[in-house]
């Protein structure tokens, strides 16, 4: 008897492709609610509950998947006048300036030890946002060319640690906005979409170059993420309205993806 060989892609069986599906809705989720975290979720996800064999598939696929997510989340925020256009276009040229020097510098170090210490400035976030969640910000705050200086500088910096670290960089991007525009935290978490957006598709590009995104399952990830999305967008203006909710909801997260990394890394060098 011959056996007809597959044309699907050998790290990824159709057990796979409804997991990446349901991954896609949580990190669609997430985008839509807290703006940042999705490219965090996206690449454990992707390793170990897809079970995608190749690190770097894994990173290039949900880099598309994020970006493309992003940007339909995008567009709910917008719809919604929640997106402050010129700051998120200043911090994400900014940022990606800052990535080219944060990628030559990460690949020096080890990746069990990036992760590691990627995991440490989460916390150290996540505990910032909390000491602020009282702070609901000023309503009608803008880019101009007080706070321009300061945009670009967050913006900078984040690019810098996202480009080090090699996983996205939407966590630091939201309180980064906050810090330097005094802006409410869902003009904050729509804005930084802008940003997510330009990092996913950076990343993805560089990776598709070089053949390392898995076109079919990137496709069920972003019908995955559209659903979350949707969804994420709607719980985050219910709870923008409750004193701190949306800011302890995305510390909160921050700490659960904080303390796996933690628990794998310190896994690992045993």
């Amino acid at each position: 008897m011959i056996l007809q060989r597959s044309n699907r892609p050998p790290d990824v069986d159709m057990l796979q492709y409804g997991l990446g599906g349901a991954s896609g809705v949580l990190v669609g989720f997430t985008l839509g609610l807290v703006g940042g975290g999705g490219s965090i979720l996206a690449v454990p996800l992707m390793v170990y509950l897809v079970g995608v064999k190749n690190p770097h598939v894994a990173i290039g696929t949900s880099a598309l998947a994020v970006a493309v997510n992003a940007a339909t989340g995008l567009l709910n925020h917008a719809r919604a006048g929640s997106v402050k256009w010129r700051c998120g276009f200043m911090y994400a040229v900014a940022g990606m300036i800052g990535a080219l020097f944060g990628s030559s510098a990460g690949k020096a170090f080890n990746g069990q030890k990036l992760l590691f210490l990627f995991a440490i400035v989460m916390l150290v976030v996540g505990v910032l946002m909390l000491r602020g969640r009282k702070n609901a910000g000023i309503e009608g705050a803008a880019c101009n060319r007080e706070n321009a200086p300061k945009v670009l500088g967050f913006g900078f910096g984040t690019g810098i640690f996202s480009g080090f670290f090699g996983i996205g960089g939407g966590f630091l991007i939201v309180p980064g906005l906050v810090a330097s525009t005094s802006m409410p935290i869902l003009n904050a978490v729509g804005t930084s979409l802008v940003a997510v957006t330009a990092f996913g598709l950076t990343t993805a590009l560089n990776y598709a170059l070089s053949g390392l995104v898995d076109w079919n399952l990137a496709v069920v990830f972003i019908i995955g993420g559209i659903l979350g999305g949707f969804f994420g967008h709607k719980v985050a203006q219910h709870l923008a309205g409750k004193a701190g909710r949306l800011t302890s909801v995305f510390a909160m997260l921050i700490f659960v993806v904080a303390g796996y990394m933690l628990f794998r890394t310190v896994s690992s060098f045993s």
